[in-house]
């Protein structure tokens, strides 16, 4: 084992900052009171948004822990108004075969107090677009597929944390699947090595935005001590 962690290269961990116990709890609390004011937007503003905001929350994302640092994602960046019309014409021509018969009744039931249908004009009015994708296998020089581990967790991982970025930029989002999503290669020309995660809308949210009335579990019905 030791002559093993000798083929790798490790360094002294000087990134770690530490906190009092009151300074915790206080950053904890600053937190979770920034976040909770998140929420899932479905009307947004066209008003443009800085390259560099996205850009920044990217790297962010970029980050995130993932199974033997494959970093199996990307993230593709769409503002072409164009491309965000080809987009919404697919995502709205799958989501219709949805609602009108591919929907079992009870998700339909489910959806409903959210108000969501097949129509998705937020595809084109938010001024961005990141379509993040999952990389479930690599291939090498010789075209041989070398497999990423835990793909799907680590891409979860990333788009929670660039959700979470966003939000801390002042942004609003929105998870978008389609289902399927395999027209995104095709919009994007992304390699079939590549498989669609999750549309994120990204904005801000239109001045007249409304947002459906709904709660969180208070935290004795999520955790459990043992």
């Amino acid at each position: 084992m030791a002559e093993e962690k000798q083929k790798h290269r490790f360094v002294p961990l000087d990134s770690y900052a530490e906190y009092s116990e009151s300074e915790m709890v206080q950053r904890a609390q600053d937190f979770y009171e920034q976040i909770k004011r998140r929420r899932t937007v479905r009307e947004f503003s066209n008003r443009p948004v800085s390259r560099q905001v996205i850009d920044q929350c990217i790297l962010s994302a970029g980050t995130a822990p993932n199974g033997a640092n494959q970093q199996p994602w990307h993230f593709a960046v769409v503002s072409d108004a164009e491309v965000k019309s080809k987009i919404r014409q697919a995502a709205e021509e799958e989501e219709r075969e949805f609602y009108n018969g591919r929907a079992p009744q009870d998700w339909l039931d489910a959806l409903a107090p959210l108000g969501t249908d097949q129509n998705k004009p937020f595809l084109e009015i938010a001024p961005y677009l990141i379509v993040i994708f999952s990389k479930p296998h690599e291939l090498d020089s010789d075209g041989n597929r070398v497999k990423n581990y835990y793909a799907n967790e680590s891409v979860g991982i990333a788009t929670g944390m660039l959700i979470t970025a966003l939000h801390h930029c002042g942004l609003a989002t929105l998870t978008h699947t389609p289902s399927p999503m395999k027209f995104l290669n095709q919009v994007l020309d992304r390699p079939a090595n590549e498989r669609p995660f999750v549309v994120l809308v990204v904005g801000r949210p239109a001045s007249d935005a409304k947002v459906p009335v709904i709660s969180k579990k208070p935290l004795d019905a999520i955790t459990s001590d043992h």
